[in-house]
């Protein structure tokens, strides 16, 4: 298989780097080009975030003499160079969509991290074992902006990885209506213990942003495609509640369920460790062998213990038990910057280049 060349935009920041060390030796996937800010360019990559490299391995080898490129102003160096790019850009919404669309126009397919196009009608956002159809929106795109390679696709927030693929293992239940509450690591504000000395000892109730996207972004993913177009879902209606607590990585989330059929405990467990992968068959390289894991202990699944199960790409659940509002209550975990972000976003581009759209 020949691989496609790849760029990451946004390489020295947090999920740049996660992406960095994510691609090394990647089957299908060889990394050429790293684009970042004019602060960063015109150095090599090691010397870019010298004193702030964050990955708990070691920077990749491939990826340290490579020189650092400008994102906006090399853009025309880049797309000739790659096949694809990985957007982990830090910038304003409005500045990112046109960083975005400016690459796609230009032949290069975008798998972006940023939420900047999630609700861009003919964007998709794909969480490839739960919504693997809505790939379909790429023809879409492309007939929308005459693109013929180009194309955008995006995964959605890190704090809908765990409860999601629960509430679609559902789905023959009907779910009506979802009450989740998530304790967020720090990693996913970009920071370090170092960096964020008043999470020590503490819990902070508020993330910006974070309790809206929880609540809709979960319609557009569970969404049907019909005449063309992405039909939102109507359920289940959610409620989340977003905290920040000190832990470095790993979004765990207590999650009430209301579903519109009595089922057994047993029926709910069976559904979750028994979901019907739709992308099991394509042995993509980054896909989970087992999506999601039950734990029967009474205490898990935990965040430092659990949140590198199938390498930081499957979901692990727990704490099954009567809810006496919503019938059903549990804990859902997942990693954030490898599920929900760079290893997310790098899933989506393998489902991207199975199914012929790269």
């Amino acid at each position: 298989m020949n691989k496609l060349k790849v760029g990451i935009l946004g390489a020295t920041g947090m999920v740049g780097q996660r992406f960095v060390s994510l691609l090394d030796k990647h089957p299908w996937f060889d990394t050429v080009v790293v684009a970042a800010s004019p602060k960063s360019a015109g150095k090599t990559y090691e010397e870019a975030v010298k004193g702030r490299w964050v990955i708990e391995t070691k920077i990749p080898e491939y990826a340290r003499k490579l020189i650092v490129k400008e994102v906006e102003k090399d853009m025309e160096e880049v797309a000739r160079e790659v096949d694809l790019v990985f957007s982990a850009l830090d910038m304003g919404k409005d500045l990112i969509k046109k960083i975005e669309e400016n690459y796609a126009s230009k032949n290069v397919a975008v798998v972006s991290n940023n939420s900047a196009h999630r609700w861009t009608e003919d964007v998709p956002v794909m969480m490839p074992e739960v919504n693997p159809d809505h790939i379909k929106l790429v023809d879409m795109q492309r007939k929308n902006r005459g693109w013929k390679k180009g194309l955008i696709a995006v995964k959605p927030n890190c704090s809908i990885q765990s409860y999601v693929p629960i509430i679609k293992a559902l789905e023959k239940y009907n779910p009506r209506k979802v009450e989740v509450t998530t304790a967020q690591a720090i990693s996913g504000a970009g920071k370090t213990f170092d960096t964020f000395p008043e999470i020590l000892d503490n819990v902070i109730p508020f993330i910006k942003n974070e309790e809206e996207k929880s609540e809709k972004e979960p319609m557009k993913v569970l969404g049907k495609i019909e005449k063309g177009r992405l039909v939102l879902a109507q359920n289940p209606r959610i409620s989340a509640t977003c905290l920040r607590v000190p832990a470095i990585d790993g979004h765990i989330a207590s999650t009430s369920i209301e579903l519109g059929k009595d089922i057994t405990e047993k029926e709910f467990i069976d559904a979750i460790t028994n979901y019907s992968n739709p992308i099991a068959k394509l042995n993509l390289p980054s896909a989970p062998k087992h999506f999601i894991k039950y734990f029967n202990e009474e205490d898990r699944p935990q965040t430092k213990l659990d949140r590198n199960y199938e390498k930081g790409m499957g979901i692990t659940v727990g704490r099954l038990r009567k809810d006496p509002i919503l019938g059903w209550k549990f804990v859902a975990l997942s990693h954030n910057t490898i599920r929900g972000a760079a290893g997310g976003a790098i899933l989506t581009a393998e489902l991207l280049k199975a199914k012929g759209y790269i």
